[in-house]
């Protein structure tokens, strides 16, 4: 054994032995029923997201204690189990949500090996959920196998499997049909990774994805939004406005910007709250992405999270001068302070947004 495989080692047993908390556990970490203890410099080495959340108190609870409403208690145990261990659990039945919650929070390797567990249990029933799953999280080896499964397996499309895939994730089930219509030489090639943008993946965003707080690669003012699609829009109108509101800060946390454009035309709540009281506008600012952004900035423009701060706060804490400056034509109050006290202004200074601190001056 290597010296460094050996401190590695010892390094890996010492820390798992923090597990479940004990002395000198600082952070809370809670989702539903389930509570779990941890350390912050545990889970900010290991994630990147958790040291965002971390570094930025105005954005995270500083008082021991974060709320994280998109991810499963069972789940959240074995993320933080990963942090502590740094080895993933072979449980497939597990594995798509775990591979979501590690997209979402920048851990890497225990994705890959989330990926690995849905290309070895590829199966008919599960193969729809398996192309979605990947198409969703950016995973191009799961998305390749998955759709070679399907073009040997047509009977996939006649399963229920594939039916809940077509309602629930209608954008990813047209990418896999655009998969399913390449030929094999294209579709598998390094480049055809079938993936759209997350919050969360090496984002960085989660996420964020780089993926610090900011998801994948930020989108551009110099992209065009189509029109939102009308079969898309008939269909959103057919859903309760609770489920309206809720994939409406689905799509807005994935940057799924044609969802989010129909779920509009739908007469989703732009108003509507998800995680820390955050509304779509807030996930547009947390990503960078101008196009959500402004297709957001009609209503409530200064809605205030949990901790009173509103999307401007946001971007100015993340460097998002783009969604900024659309929030600031669309009258944002630059004066509005967080529950502590803050300006705009004072989180770009704070954090040498250099830019922002001459827009907001």
């Amino acid at each position: 054994m290597s010296a460094v495989t050996e401190v590695q080692n010892t390094t890996t047993e010492a820390l798992a032995t923090l597990l479940d908390g004990g002395d000198g556990a600082l952070v809370t970490l809670v989702a539903g029923e389930t509570r779990v203890a941890a350390h912050r410099a545990v889970l900010a080495a290991a994630s990147p997201v958790f040291a965002a959340m971390f570094a930025h108190d105005m954005l995270e609870a500083s008082c021991g204690q974060v709320s994280i409403d998109d991810v499963e208690g069972p789940v959240l145990k074995l993320l933080v189990a990963y942090t502590y261990t740094l080895q993933a659990p072979q449980l497939p039945d597990t594995a798509p949500q775990l591979l979501s919650a590690a997209d979402k929070y920048g851990l890497s390797a225990l994705k890959a090996a989330c990926e690995r567990q849905l290309i070895s249990q590829l199966a008919v029933e599960t193969a729809a959920a398996t192309a979605v799953t990947a198409v969703r999280h950016s995973c191009p080896d799961a998305t390749r196998t998955a759709v070679a499964f399907i073009k040997d397996h047509l009977q996939v499309m006649a399963t229920r499997g594939w039916a809940d895939a077509v309602l629930e994730y209608p954008q990813q089930v047209i990418e896999v049909t655009r998969l399913l219509g390449e030929p094999p030489a294209e579709a598998s090639s390094p480049t055809a990774t079938g993936g759209g943008p997350t919050p969360n993946s090496d984002r960085q965003p989660h996420s964020g994805h780089s993926r610090t707080p900011a998801a994948a690669a930020p989108p551009t003012s110099a992209r065009h939004t189509p029109p939102p699609d009308d079969a898309a829009v008939c269909r959103f109108r057919s859903l309760s406005a609770e489920e309206r509101a809720r994939r409406l800060i689905q799509v807005a946390e994935q940057g799924a910007v044609g969802e989010l454009s129909a779920l509009i035309a739908a007469g989703a709540d732009v108003g509507a709250r998800g995680w820390r009281g955050w509304t779509a506008l807030h996930w547009a600012a947390y990503r960078g992405d101008v196009e959500a952004a402004r297709l957001l900035v009609g209503a409530a423009v200064d809605t205030r999270d949990s901790r009173g701060c509103t999307p401007l706060h946001c971007a100015a804490a993340y460097g998002r001068a783009e969604v900024a400056a659309a929030l600031l034509d669309a009258g944002a109050d630059r004066g509005a302070t967080t529950g502590d006290g803050r300006t705009a202004l004072d989180i770009a200074r704070q954090y040498n947004r250099r830019r922002l601190v001459e827009m907001l001056s």
